[in-house]
């Protein structure tokens, strides 16, 4: 079930029961602007844990985006868009909580290591900071596809750009400097948010990652 609230005149929260429906809709949604439709009418929409926020181009145009939204056939367009991309994201695994965490979860480093990179990660939604972006994790078959990662008792004041990190069930990148309680693993010398690159963050709803070992 999906409840349409105002947002201002010129945008609409889509708000959904859970993770999953919210992103089934997103998906429906961005397969439907791909095809042409709504593209007149919605300048963005914007995923976050369990809502999309859709900003419109014309406040005339609520109307016509709401009936639209709430006919939209969630369920056929849940086919991945394949247009979104994937990101590769070379990683020195020699994060401070490496070893610590593994210890945790009764695993060696390695195996964690060879799990993150194992898995194939999806960027659900962007938030937090500009670049920041939510990676759920798909199923390997590992005894870790299901383990909430606990966030540190105490955050640190300042994490470096680049940090590699976990925290529940997601994965993230530091696209830059910033306080934080996520577990990290590693980190990557490539720029995640980029001011002077179009568009500057590689992290987009959609997107595919893949984590590999950098020596």
């Amino acid at each position: 079930m999906i409840r349409l609230l105002p947002c201002g005149d010129r945008a609409i929260l889509v708000d959904l029961d859970d993770d999953r429906e919210r992103r089934d809709f997103d998906a429906a949604l961005r397969a439907e602007i791909a095809a042409g439709r709504l593209a007149d009418e919605i300048i963005e929409h914007v995923p976050a844990a369990r809502t999309v926020l859709v900003r419109l181009r014309d406040p005339r145009h609520r109307g016509s985006v709401e009936t639209a939204l709430h006919s939209l056939e969630v369920g056929a367009a849940c086919v991945e868009d394949q247009s979104s991309g994937e990101v590769t994201v070379p990683v020195h695994y020699d994060g401070a909580d490496l070893q610590a965490l593994a210890h945790q979860l009764g695993v060696r480093p390695t195996e964690l290591v060879e799990w993150h990179t194992a898995t194939p990660w999806l960027v659900d939604f962007t938030g937090f900071a500009p670049g920041f972006g939510y990676l759920v994790r798909e199923p390997v078959g590992s005894p870790l596809d299901d383990v909430e990662i606990p966030r540190l008792d105490s955050p640190r004041t300042r994490i470096p750009a680049g940090a590699v990190a976990l925290a529940g069930r997601w994965s993230a990148v530091y696209p830059s400097a910033s306080p934080g309680g996520w577990q990290l693993i590693g980190g990557t010398d490539l720029p995640i948010w980029d001011v002077d690159r179009d568009p500057p963050g590689l992290f987009r709803a959609g997107v595919r990652v893949r984590f590999e070992v950098m020596p």
